[in-house]
Parts: structure tokens; C-alpha cells; sequence
């Protein structure tokens, strides 16, 4: 049978038991890579094969695609396998095999739902994405794990972005410079969401970030370029901050039905990125 040759790499085994242990819910592809620490790409060549076999089905949604057990497919599957149990003997007794299907199965039991990871890219990633990072942090409470990386990294992070983050008392504790590389191939995280927050990089192409990801820009003025006295800096840096914390406050407020619906997260965020301070109530 198809379903048993799928079935005899460890890799679908494995892909399977997950999803029937998932329920009517599923998971979706990106869920499913990272709980098994498969690569994207092999995962897609695994589910295919599932999916070939009857295995499983996979729903489409935007650039999400949710894949589910067919427990059609597997109570057959588990019939051929006991149909001749115990070969007739009468010196061994067989326990009953119960079918299986998706509306009588127990709720999965809850579990914390998992955080959003963003991104903040700029060119330097010594600055604005710095800021984004530390503060989504301090502010997202578990909801949000936020990171930065650069495109052409300086290596460093601007002294003044580290003082006005002390300033709002947002620890800076492990904040470094470092490539956007970090974040693509096999190992790197899942995120949901890349933001760009400077036009150079907006403009560049964004390696092959691991998992779906919205990607959105959140352009603003560098305030690394401003020149001029120590005060005229620090301003500079005070004001890039009120706006990046006016778009977070606007990101953390977004209600779970818009992160669960592809087509609403994109323009929300977009929207988001055209916040200015002042704009939105502190």
C-alpha cells in the first residue's frame, strides 16, 4: 500500500504522528519544520509524499498552507493491518481496535500560545532596528519575541541608541550588531513578520527567511546621519524612538483574529508603518 511505503521513512512517520496528535486543528507547515527541526525544503518533499499517499490534507490559506491527518485514510490503514489478527488462533486474544475520526477526539489540552517573532532590519543594524528590538521586547510580555540584524552590519551598536534606551529604563543587555545571514538557512527561527525600517534595505532582496513571514516597511529618518552638538544627537534619537514606540504600541494592540487572517495582517501593518509620533495616544 501506498500509505505504509510513506510511512516508512522516519521522517513522515514522525510527520504524521504530529498531526494526528494535532487533531481537526493541524498545524501548519512552519508549526511542523520547527517541532521537528526538518528544513523547510524536506519538509515539503515529506508532506508531499503524505499527501500522495492520502495521508494527509493540506489547506490553503494566502501564504499558510494547514495540513491535517486524514483519519479516513489511517482507520484503513489500521484495518488492513489487524484484519487477519492473531492469524485465528484460538490460544491468543486480540484487544478490540477502535476507528478514529476527527469530531469525537478530546481538545487538544491548551498550551501558551506561541510568540510573534518579528524582525527589524535596517542597512547597519546599529540604530533604528536596535531600538525596535529592545523595546517590542520590553513591552511584548511573552505575545512577541522581537529581533534585529542588518544587511551590511556595522558591528557595533550606536552609543546613542544604547543611552536612550537606559534612559526609557529598556535593558540593552546582549544587543549586538550582526548579518541578516543569521536568520536564513536551516537553523534559523521562524518569524512572522520582517520589517524593514530603512529604504536602503527595503530596497535590497531579503535572503530566504526561514518559515511564512508578512513583510512590511516601517521607514524612518536615521538619526546615526544627524550631526552637530551631543544634545542636537541625542533629540535626534529621542525622536526616531517616539516614533518606533508609537508603531509598537499600535502593533501590540493588533487582536488575535488579524494575526490568524493573512489577507487583514498585511495592510495592518503596513498602516502601522505610516505611524508618526504624536500620531497615536502614549
Amino acid at each position: 500500500m501506498a500509505a505504509l511505503t510513506a510511512l516508512g521513512h522516519a521522517t513522515r512517520l514522525a510527520v504524521f504522528r504530529l498531526l494526528v496528535e494535532a487533531g481537526p486543528a493541524g498545524r501548519l507547515a512552519g508549526e511542523i519544520a520547527e517541532a521537528l527541526q526538518v528544513p523547510p525544503a524536506t519538509l515539503s518533499f515529506h508532506l508531499k509524499d503524505l499527501s500522495q499517499a492520502g495521508l494527509v490534507d493540506g489547506e490553503s490559506r494566502g501564504r499558510y498552507v494547514r495540513y491535517r491527518a486524514n483519519y479516513a485514510a489511517m482507520n484503513g490503514l489500521i484495518e488492513y493491518l489487524t484484519r487477519n489478527c492473531c492469524a485465528g488462533s484460538g490460544d491468543m486474544t486480540c484487544a478490540p481496535v477502535g476507528g478514529c475520526a476527527p469530531a469525537p477526539l478530546p481538545a487538544p489540552p491548551e498550551s501558551p500560545a506561541m510568540p510573534h517573532r518579528v524582525l527589524f532590519v535596517c542597512t547597519g543594524n546599529s540604530a533604528r532596528s536596535v531600538l525596535s528590538e529592545a523595546t517590542l521586547n520590553a513591552w511584548g510580555r511573552g505575545r512577541f519575541e522581537a529581533f534585529s540584524a542588518g544587511s551590511q552590519p556595522t558591528g557595533r551598536i550606536h552609543p546613542f541608541a544604547v543611552a536612550q534606551l537606559q534612559a526609557e529604563g529598556i535593558a540593552t543587555a546582549g544587543l549586538h550588531s550582526k548579518s541578516w545571514d543569521a536568520f536564513s538557512g536551516d537553523g534559523a527561527p521562524r518569524l512572522d513578520v520582517v520589517v524593514t525600517v530603512c529604504d536602503s534595505a527595503a530596497a535590497e532582496a531579503c535572503p530566504v527567511f526561514f518559515g511564512d513571514f508578512h513583510r512590511s516597511h516601517w521607514g524612518l529618518p536615521d538619526p546615526a546621519a544627524v550631526e552637530g552638538s551631543d544634545a542636537d544627537k541625542a533629540a535626534a534619537f529621542a525622536q526616531a524612538h517616539a516614533t518606533i514606540k508609537a508603531r509598537l504600541r499600535a502593533l501590540i494592540d493588533l487582536p488575535d483574529a488579524v494575526w490568524s487572517e493573512p489577507d487583514a495582517l498585511g495592510p495592518a501593518l503596513d498602516r502601522i508603518g505610516a505611524i508618526q509620533a504624536g500620531t497615536t495616544r502614549d
